[in-house]
């Protein structure tokens, strides 16, 4: 193989989802694997499920361990991607897995992280119009939230063929809990979590709300307002997203259907489920894939699209190696499941 790729905070679950997938890669392979406070211990100590590369010892992150790779891979918290970055040849494709470089607005970020901005990448979301052009010329890349991930998805083809009102957008999202990172939190135990759902973050102070908004407004959305409520659900892995919107008058449930069809015929990652079959979040598992379905409701004027994906595969790590494989000129596809794990 003539690339190597690095993976800077590789004992995250990111990181962890990252190594799992590039393991597969017939065209990558993996170099160094780096972390701060675990850095000298072997992978395996940290990573259990990565049995065919557990032996490795992870190093320091240091720029000297980064040099002489292809492709580094960021999965490091918000925040701290930045000063790291810009310490690297601009030749190498960095690919973040952070927030640190998604978002446009200076003031958003300000607003929503209360740090200084660091600027702004191509954003990591082929799927959108136009968007592997620009991936397939980049090197440096800002992979997107996992939130946004599924909730654009769900949205785009209604936002894009002007069948809803965007000044009246609604999104519960559920989410597993591995979307909050391994550092430990007294609401993410076991005993907290197991039989019990909570919603945080509530009355649009979620961080991925400007996200979501910047991408809407990139479909066409002029003035979008959105509510958006996560919430925490007791499973490891998966994002579960309830879109609605007031749908235009007179659009009709077929006119749906075949702009969600032509959308995305010809993506490979996204499926559009047969009338009557809805999205579930175990469909999904270990997969890079998106189902997607939507119900009319006529008698409430409104649409409602519910879209699943695996908030570390497609929701992070698959979407950045999705982005790599662009940027590098190799199949879209490569070294991604279409396939989810079941039961």
């Amino acid at each position: 193989m003539g690339y190597k790729a690095a993976v800077v905070g590789c004992t995250g679950y990111v990181g962890g989802e990252l190594l799992r997938l590039l393991n597969n890669h017939t065209r990558v392979s993996i170099g160094a694997i780096t972390a701060h406070s675990n850095a000298g211990v072997r992978l395996g100590d940290v990573q259990p499920h990565l049995s065919s590369i557990a032996d490795v010892i992870v190093k320091d992150t240091t720029i000297e361990n980064l040099e002489e790779h292809d492709v580094i891979f960021l999965a490091l918290p918000h925040g701290a991607s930045a000063e790291l970055a810009a310490q690297i040849d601009p030749d190498v494709l960095v690919i973040d897995c952070g927030a640190d470089f998604r978002l446009a607005s200076t003031q958003d970020w300000e607003k929503y992280y209360g740090t200084p901005h660091a600027g702004t990448w191509p954003y990591g979301l082929p799927e959108l119009p136009g968007q592997r052009a620009i991936l397939s010329e980049a090197r440096r890349i800002a992979v997107p939230g996992c939130y946004p991930t599924a909730s654009t998805l769900g949205l785009a083809p209604a936002v894009v063929n002007n069948l809803v009102d965007s000044s009246d957008l609604v999104i519960v999202a559920a989410s597993g809990t591995s979307g909050a990172g391994k550092a430990l939190k007294p609401n993410l135990l076991g005993s907290e979590i197991m039989g019990s759902a909570a919603a945080y973050s509530v009355g649009g102070v979620h961080r991925h709300v400007p996200e979501i908004l910047q991408n809407l407004r990139g479909l066409g959305a002029t003035d979008p307002t959105l509510s958006f409520t996560p919430i925490l659900v007791p499973m490891p892995r998966g994002i579960l997203a309830t879109c609605t919107a007031s749908i235009r008058a007179g659009i009709t449930e077929d006119e749906v259907r075949k702009a969600y069809s032509d959308f995305y015929q010809d993506e490979p990652f996204v499926t559009l489920l047969p009338e009557g079959q809805w999205p579930t979040t175990a469909a999904v598992l270990g997969s890079n894939s998106v189902l997607i379905q939507f119900g009319l409701d006529s008698e409430a004027g409104r649409l409602t699209i519910i879209s699943a994906i695996d908030n570390l595969t497609k929701g992070t790590a698959g979407g950045a190696i999705q982005s790599m494989n662009l940027a590098l000129g190799f199949p879209e596809t490569e070294g991604l499941p279409m396939n989810g794990v079941a039961p």
